[in-house]
């Protein structure tokens, strides 16, 4: 279970998690996955996991930033729509 001390960590990184979707420039691979691994490390409570936690934690981070993507995807083509 993780300390007091990770569970301060996860929330000052949650507040670094930067809105991706700009009418601008689209979010790039790196900046998705940045910000799922944020939100994993929010969520689990723990900056880096264990070896036997590392492929439920890892699984965790490709399946936020797909969705991420999806749902960045999704919101351009709505906006290109309108």
């Amino acid at each position: 279970m993780p300390d007091s001390d990770d569970q301060e960590a996860a929330t000052i990184m949650c507040r670094s998690i930067k809105t991706l979707r700009r009418s601008d420039d689209p979010a790039s691979d790196d900046e998705i996955h940045a910000a799922a691994l944020q939100f994993v490390r929010k969520l689990s409570g723990y900056r880096q996991p264990s070896q036997r936690n590392a492929g439920a934690f890892d699984a965790a981070v490709d399946e936020i930033s797909g969705a991420s993507r999806r749902l960045l995807e999704g919101l351009e083509q709505a906006r290109a729509k309108q």
